[in-house]
Order: C-alpha cells, then sequence, then structure tokens
C-alpha cells in the first residue's frame, strides 16, 4: 500500500472575503487525510467578521492560533445557548450536530485551526458544513410555502426572513449589531487552555479524556508541542488512533517509519503545513534553527503511545540479554547504550 504522508499547507480555499475566510485540506493534494478518516481547515475572522450559525457531520477540535473570539454553541436536544470567548491557546472541542456562530469582536485578526476526525462525513476527508441562514442555508433549501406553514408567516415576512442574508459563509457585521459579549456559562466546561500547561522546561501539553471530560464525549484528544532550536522529539507510536500535525511556528524536519521497515516520509516542514501519522506508524519531528510548535490531534480520547526513546521506553524496559541478543553487540555496548537512554 502506497502512503503519501508529505506536509501541505490547506490546498482549498472553500471561502474568502472581508470578513475573512475559510481553507481545508483535500485528498487532492493530502490524500493520507482521508485514508486516515481525519480532517482539517483553516478558519480566519478580520475585525467584525462573523461565521453565521451551522452543525457539522463531524467531531472536530479547534486550536486557537491568534487573537479573540466569540463563539456560540447550541447543543442538540438542550436548545440553550453557550456562549464562551476563547483566546489564543485554547482548545475547543466541537461536538458533531452542534450549532456554533463564531464572531471576531476584536481589532486584530482572529485564527483558528479546526482538527478533526470525519469516519462520518459525507465527504471523506472533509468537514461537512449545514448553514441555518444565507443562500446555502437550511431557510433558503426548503420551499417557501414550507417556511410559510413552519414559521406561521405572510409571504413576504418568508421573503424577508429567508433572502436577507445574501452572504453564504462569512459576513462582516455593522457596529450597530450587538453581539454577545460575555461568557454565560463555565468556560472551562468547554475550553481547556493548552499554553497554561506549558513552562519552562515543559515543552508538551496533552488534552485527554482524563483532564477534560467533554473529550470523552467525541473521541478525541489533542496535544501542544514546542520543539527548541535543533530539538528533538523522541520518536513514538500511536496504539488506538491516527494523528493529524498542524504546525503552527517555526519549521522542522519530520520522519516516519512504517510497514516493513520503510521509511514512509523523510521531509521538511513548516508553518501552516499539515501532516498525518497513521495508527502504529513511528514518528520523531526534529526543529530548525527557530524552532518549532505544532497542534496534534489524535482520533482517540484516551490514547495509547508507545516510546521509542527515553526513560519510558522500550529501550529502558527490555533486560539487558534480551537487548545483547536483539541488537547482537557486546555486554558492555548494552551497558554504555541503556546509559544515555537516561540522559
Amino acid at each position: 500500500m502506497d502512503f503519501n504522508l508529505s506536509p501541505q499547507p490547506a490546498d482549498t480555499t472553500v471561502y474568502e472575503g472581508d470578513a475573512g475566510g475559510y481553507y481545508s485540506w483535500t485528498g487532492a493534494k493530502s490524500p493520507a487525510i482521508p485514508q486516515a478518516k481525519v480532517a482539517a481547515g483553516k478558519l480566519v475572522l478580520r475585525p467584525r467578521g462573523f461565521a453565521l450559525p451551522h452543525y457539522a457531520d463531524t467531531f472536530k477540535i479547534g486550536y486557537v492560533a491568534q487573537g479573540t473570539c466569540i463563539v456560540g454553541l447550541v447543543f442538540p436536544n438542550d436548545p440553550q445557548e453557550k456562549v464562551l470567548i476563547i483566546n489564543k491557546g485554547d482548545a475547543i472541542p466541537v461536538q458533531m450536530g452542534a450549532i456554533s456562530w463564531w464572531f471576531n469582536g476584536g481589532d486584530s485578526d482572529f485564527t483558528i485551526i479546526f482538527l478533526g476526525e470525519s469516519s462520518q462525513s459525507y465527504s471523506p476527508g472533509q468537514f461537512d458544513y449545514f448553514f441555518l441562514t444565507g443562500p446555502i442555508g437550511v431557510l433558503a433549501t426548503f420551499s417557501p410555502e414550507f417556511i410559510t406553514k413552519i414559521f406561521h408567516l405572510k409571504e413576504s415576512e418568508t421573503e424577508t426572513l429567508v433572502h436577507s442574508q445574501a452572504n453564504p459563509l462569512l459576513v462582516k457585521l455593522d457596529k450597530g449589531i450587538n453581539m454577545p459579549n460575555q461568557s454565560n456559562c463555565d468556560t472551562r466546561e468547554y475550553v481547556f487552555n493548552l499554553d497554561d500547561l506549558i513552562s519552562s522546561g515543559v515543552n508538551y501539553a496533552e488534552i485527554t479524556a482524563e483532564n477534560f471530560p467533554l473529550l470523552e464525549k467525541i473521541g478525541l484528544s489533542a496535544s501542544l508541542v514546542r520543539l527548541e532550536s535543533h530539538s528533538i522529539l523522541n520518536p513514538y507510536y500511536n496504539v488506538n488512533g491516527s494523528q493529524i500535525i498542524y504546525v503552527l511556528k517555526g519549521s522542522g524536519r519530520v520522519q516516519i517509519m512504517g510497514l516493513n521497515g520503510t521509511r514512509v516520509l523523510d521531509a521538511d516542514v513548516q508553518e501552516d503545513q499539515a501532516f498525518v501519522v497513521p495508527k502504529f506508524f513511528a514518528a520523531t519531528q526534529l526543529a530548525g534553527e527557530h524552532g518549532m510548535e505544532f497542534f496534534c490531534l489524535s482520533t482517540s480520547s484516551r490514547p495509547i503511545v508507545g516510546q521509542l526513546a527515553g526513560k519510558e521506553s522500550a529501550w529502558k524496559a527490555l533486560s539487558s540479554p534480551v537487548l545483547q541478543a536483539a541488537l547482537n553487540v557486546s555486554q558492555e555496548f548494552v551497558a554504555f547504550f541503556k546509559s544515555k537512554i537516561n540522559l
């Protein structure tokens, strides 16, 4: 089986205008994305940019790369609008079928990266969005006769309801519209700041069902990794899920080992590119001169990860005679090698 895991930037501009833009990764340039049943998208909102209310056929987690945004969520079977304020470093899970809207009330751009799984998506490797309003929204899809009867409207009122919004995805709001500007719920139940978990000497932060129970419902987990200049991430493999990784800052090099000892990827990677690490494939990343930071999603809420270097690796656990036989080296070299593992 051939694997094309080459890191790629978003290859499709879904929408772009004064309010911002939405960009996605597709199987045309990133075939590993639909193969692994994951998906990726990037939403950019300019000041006063508003993403119309919509829902999707996928579970996903958004990571705020820059700016501040006000988010509204309405969950199926719970018709109460939750309003949240999210900031740089926040990770926000979005459940399948949950209606959401996004508004940038600040003075600078807002960017959020969505990574998720697409096993139930109508379009493999994609987030399929269903809008409530606008020319491709639910209201415009049903016939005027149905809308009139559903909402008990006159024909002219139906025309106003259905056709007043001409923008399909994003719209720049006039200042006369006073959007919500405060949270109306406990944000900690719905948002987790990964930046808060990274401090001096710590380069890795992870959210799973263990420390963020909401992830149990969506079956995903996420992590933020910061590598200093020329530092390397110990090789690892995932037992119960694939990964999709988006580079937030910097650049570096990634190597991935596949079936039968084949190196399926050895490539440079840079900011704004994404790539997939399939389940069981071993991967490692080496940061470039200016370091590298990336956001990673796993398709399991409780990921099981095997370490292939470091104090928690199999090399540390295996007994010396086993290593001597497996490596076909002397006892002295095994002792030397084990001393390096502890570094």
